[in-house]
């Protein structure tokens, strides 16, 4: 088969190393790529949010099958322009996306589903959101209803932090993302992600995982898109996945078929537990970042099989083949991320690093500059590792991460702490 992956983060690096492991695949191209992924993949610098452009490069040189990373292309459309045009491809329409690109949708779904959740209020004019916060006070968490690229949320401990989230966001912090706010209640418990795929009907539980997202030790500091994860999370019960799978996730599938817009692809549930009892936080309509790295590592080749499954509408048939193993990933920054930082910094060190199955260096944000590997973005390496215990695979991870010659890269030294 000839495959296209869509996008050019660790992420999209983390599914090119899974799908080159089948025999399925005969050519492998992924657009854009990062310096990482063109060590293994050929790269194209094809527009991913343009659907006519996308579709005329399917066309010519035979794409049998896509896989979307990012939400950017499925809000943009894809899924449905190269659906149309008969191509197999693995994501939700944009309309199903809205899970992901409009809160106050997900949360209609939810109510209509009956799915546990936070409660919630959707605001466009700033002073009856703030008579909301002034009503029901602090801690309180503060969303723009549309994509922001992970960035537009805002968990407000006082509700000075709360004003000042929604006259942010009502006030064009965000674009269009913040014409509108959703204002939650705070949910307190242990979060964990859930990643499930889906054909419209049927729904698989693919893993678990549990990210960092804050720059800081001990989760502290500025959200960022995440500096870490591992797979699969302890939280995550036998009891607890079966309560998500049946009160969240399948109330969702089922609601969203009724409404004439199935949802295909993988479903990424967001949770918050709390004794033994899991509530949705939020719905992501594609892979997690880092979470993709520790889940493919874990995966491996049957990861393709199952994606074409799922883009097939065969998923009825399928069962994932779960090693007792343990994945984590170590996220490389930049200094300064998730602030102001500066690209282009050297890279050393990762040929001497080991790549088997049980360690492998994906790349999210590099590049080739006259020969030099060069950080191209804010979240730059994430060092992966397998073991047989989740101690086990953290040393591996650090051992990885700690050989990178890279003066301008800060890493968490406690990625897996909770479990550990």
């Amino acid at each position: 088969m000839n495959i296209l992956i869509l996008g050019g983060g660790g992420r999209e690096h983390a599914l090119a190393w899974a799908v080159l492991q089948n025999p399925k695949c005969d050519r492998l191209i992924v657009a854009p790529g990062n310096a990482g992924i063109a060590e293994i993949a050929e790269c194209s610098d094809i527009d991913i949010l343009n659907p006519a452009a996308l579709l005329a490069f399917c066309e010519e040189i035979s794409i049998d099958f896509i896989i979307v990373g990012p939400e950017a292309p499925l809000a943009a459309g894809v899924v449905d322009n190269l659906r149309n045009a008969g191509f197999l491809i693995f994501g939700p329409t944009a309309e199903a996306a809205r899970l992901e690109t409009s809160k106050a949708f997900t949360k209609e779904i939810c109510d209509a589903s009956n799915a546990p959740t936070a409660a919630w209020a959707r605001f466009t004019e700033a002073a009856p959101a703030h008579a909301h916060v002034a009503a029901h006070g602090a801690p309180i968490v503060v969303k723009a209803d549309g994509l922001a690229a992970g960035k537009g949320v805002v968990v407000a401990m006082t509700e000075d932090e709360a004003h000042e989230a929604i006259d942010d966001m009502l006030g064009g912090a965000f674009g269009a993302a913040g014409a509108a706010v959703v204002i939650e209640e705070f949910m307190t418990g242990e979060e964990a992600s859930l990643f499930v795929l889906c054909d419209g009907e049927s729904v698989l539980p693919v893993g678990t995982a549990q990210d960092h997202k804050r720059i800081g030790e001990g989760d502290t500091g500025p959200n960022t898109g995440g500096m870490g994860a591992y797979s699969p999370a302890p939280v995550m019960t036998d009891a607890v996945l079966e309560a998500a799978m049946e009160r969240i996730v399948k109330p969702t599938v089922a609601e969203m078929a009724r409404r004439g817009t199935p949802y295909t692809g993988v479903l990424y549930a967001g949770l918050m537990i709390e004794s033994g009892q899991p509530r949705l936080v939020e719905y992501n309509v594609r892979f997690g970042d880092p979470e993709t790295q520790v889940l493919m590592m874990r995966l491996g080749a049957q990861a393709l099989d199952l994606m074409l499954a799922c883009a097939e509408g065969r998923l009825s048939e399928m069962h994932v083949n779960w090693a007792p193993d343990h994945a984590v990933t170590v996220v490389l920054a930049a200094e300064g991320y998730p602030g102001a930082y500066v690209k282009g910094t050297g890279i050393r060190g990762l040929d001497a690093l080991p790549e088997d199955a049980f360690h492998v260096m994906f790349h999210a944000g590099t590049a080739r500059v006259e020969g030099r590997l060069v950080a191209s973005g804010g979240r730059v390496l994430n060092a992966t590792a397998r073991g047989a215990t989740l101690r086990e695979a953290r040393d591996r991870a650090y051992a990885m991460a700690e050989a990178v010659d890279w003066p301008e890269g800060v890493f968490r030294r406690d990625i897996g702490w909770r479990a550990l």
